[in-house]
């Protein structure tokens, strides 16, 4: 692993600040600003519909100036939109919070390439390494998110507006460590149009399950967590035992990181992703159970290393489904779908958590659940099949 891994697993960090306490306080800031109730979860919503809807602009963006002014581009998107965050809370201008996360969904689409660009980095036997070491990387992100948010939100009259002044610092910081990596130069037929017509790529039942699994498990993940500082609130417990659950929960996404690689390298991917698929119904279970501190801890844990097993697996199981001159329009679709499935559960976990309640939206996560464990036994079987 080389210096330029290290130097991308911290901006993946950095994402991670940002994602975190995007969702630790836009719900809450949403709550408090909304006209109604069941609104709260729109400017968590829109961070993800603007990452659903720059998909194809981050691809353009990224075949024409390659990964690294790309990259920076979304960091000073990410700058900008953080000072019209603040400026909305000030203001206590709901609507415009909600349009200054959906403008920094571009930069969720940009950044959510850097698990790619980790496999670029390294050779090909240590592609499935690379890219668990970048994930791990928002590890950070999970401990520092969290109590970022915790610390800043009194930093002004208003709540929380200092913890989107905290964000636009990290964007600059994130900047600064990613000018310093060097991109290997992208293959010379990416600047045509050379591989396999998109509707070729997509049909393959490895890029189905790869873009099924990494959706939907992403999904489950931010349906429940989402909704969990609302669930806490509504449960009596104050916003630090939710910055605790959260940190927890997140530490549980990326500390995996250092080892999901071995394991996919050891076992295989689709073994590792059936363990996540378990730890998911583990988290539900336990969320069924209870709504005491210890539940959401250990619920959210429990999902949070599920996710890693899942969304890791299915991106290293997507690497075998293009080449690198079909790797910008392959990755945007895998994004897309990413990002709708993320648009649809942020919007439904408002919605649930506040008119149907707690338990009713762990039920309502059994769906895509089972789905998920539907796709990996499909591909299973066509893969012992020799006809396959």
């Amino acid at each position: 692993m080389n210096r330029n891994l290290w130097l991308l697993a911290l901006c993946q960090a950095l994402f991670l600040v940002n994602n975190v306490t995007f969702i630790a306080i836009n719900g809450l800031v949403g709550w408090s600003l909304a006209p109604l109730g069941w609104m709260a979860t729109l400017p968590v919503m829109g961070y993800v519909v603007g990452g659903a809807l720059s998909t194809g602009l981050v691809a353009r963006t990224q075949k024409r100036w390659g990964r690294k002014h790309s990259f920076l581009l979304g960091l000073g998107v990410a700058f900008g939109s953080a000072l019209l965050c603040m400026a909305a809370v000030l203001a206590k201008n709901f609507w415009l919070l909600c349009g200054a996360t959906v403008v920094a969904g571009y930069y969720n689409a940009n950044a959510s390439l850097y698990r790619f660009a980790a496999a670029e980095l390294a050779a090909a036997p240590q592609r499935e390494k690379a890219v668990s070491l970048v994930m791990a990387g928002g590890l950070l992100g999970g401990i520092v998110g969290p109590n970022l948010a915790n610390a800043t939100r009194d930093w002004f009259a208003v709540p929380f507006a200092g913890a989107y002044v905290a964000l636009a610092v990290a964007a600059l910081l994130s900047a600064a460590l990613l000018s310093f990596i060097q991109f290997p130069p992208a293959p010379a037929a990416q600047q045509g149009n050379g591989g396999r017509p998109l509707g070729v790529i997509v049909r393959q039942p490895v890029f189905i399950v790869a873009a099924l699994a990494g959706s939907l498990g992403f999904g489950v993940m931010n349906l429940l967590m989402a909704a969990t500082p609302l669930a806490m609130q509504q449960c009596g417990l104050p916003f630090s035992a939710a910055a605790l659950v959260l940190e927890w929960h997140v530490i549980g996404m990326f500390a995996p990181g250092f080892f999901t690689g071995h394991l996919i390298k050891r076992y295989g991917t689709l073994p590792v992703m059936s363990v996540g698929l378990v730890l998911n119904l583990a988290c539900i279970a336990v969320a069924l159970s209870g709504v005491e501190l210890h539940h959401f801890l250990v619920a959210l844990f429990a999902l949070g290393v599920g996710w890693n097993f899942l969304f890791t697996g299915a991106t290293t199981l997507s690497l075998q489904a293009y080449t690198a001159q079909e790797k910008d329009k392959a990755q945007a679709v895998l994004n897309f779908c990413m990002f709708a499935t993320l648009a649809l559960t942020s919007f439904a976990s408002g919605v649930l958590v506040t008119t149907r309640g707690w338990t009713l939206l762990n039920y309502g996560s059994l769906l895509p659940v089972a789905l998920t464990g539907a796709g990996l036994l499909w591909l299973a079987w066509r893969r012992r099949t020799p006809a396959a």
